[in-house]
């Protein structure tokens, strides 16, 4: 089995309160791996320890079977995150706003400008390259985002809730995307409050609670052990608390 990202008995401590205690799971090569979990299941804490952002204090991740703590930017020159909260420059056009992030990877010139350009014309925003952010719609800023976090061809692509309030059109329109992404080779960790999201794109799922993996498996490897059609039904009696709140 081919997985670009390992997790080996990941703890994450906060004094006393253990946020994260000693998960482990395999991402493999080429999938969507949904990542549930209530708040305060130490969903965030654990994909932030990923993406580089927050310190483990055990445990161990391995980036294409290589220690992430002994080369860090392996991962990260081959890492995208596209955040729940927009991450963008509100003074800087949507094309300068995507040039800044994929130079910040190295790249320059005409690569540079072509990055850019498939970026943009990938999240359908090529025509309003010359605009400011905040003259976009929510769901535009929320492809911008994602511009931001593909332009240099990442392998491994965090998206963080990327359809957090916006309407059904534009939802549907960044789903499509992570398809097509998904479809040219990233592999994807997806997390969302919206359980048809994570069922109509995600191939494997991790449910996480009070800092444990609770459950993972396919969509309907859970739906068949748990007698149930509905996922947000699943995850309730997994966890006694609902997604959404």
């Amino acid at each position: 089995m081919d997985y670009i990202l390992k997790v080996k008995q990941l703890e994450k401590n906060y004094g006393e309160r253990k946020a994260v205690k000693g998960i482990s799971f395999n991402v493999k090569s080429g999938e969507i791996l949904g990542f549930l979990g209530p708040n305060g299941a130490g969903k965030s804490t654990s994909i932030n320890m990923i993406a580089t952002v927050v310190d483990y204090d055990k445990g161990s991740i391995f980036f294409r079977d290589t220690d992430v703590k002994s080369d860090e930017n392996y991962l990260k020159q081959n890492l995208g995150v596209v955040p729940q909260d927009i991450a963008v420059f509100t003074d800087l056009s949507a094309y300068d706003n995507v040039k800044f992030f994929c130079s910040l990877y190295g790249f320059k010139g005409k690569e540079l400008k072509q990055n850019v350009e498939e970026a943009l014309n990938f999240v359908g925003l090529w025509d309003r390259r010359k605009d400011l952010p905040s003259k976009f719609s929510g769901g535009m800023k929320r492809r911008l985002n994602i511009a931001c976090a593909i332009a240099h061809k990442p392998k491994l692509l965090i998206m963080d809730e990327p359809t957090v309030g916006i309407d059904t059109q534009s939802r549907n329109n960044i789903l499509e995307t992570v398809k097509e992404l998904n479809k040219n080779g990233t592999t994807i960790i997806y997390t969302s409050h919206y359980m048809e999201e994570v069922e109509s794109i995600c191939t494997n799922l991790i449910i996480m609670d009070e800092g444990s993996i609770v459950e993972e498996g396919t969509t309907e490897e859970l739906k068949n052990k748990y007698s149930k059609d509905n996922l947000e039904e699943i995850f309730l009696q997994l966890t006694g608390k609902a997604l959404r709140d």
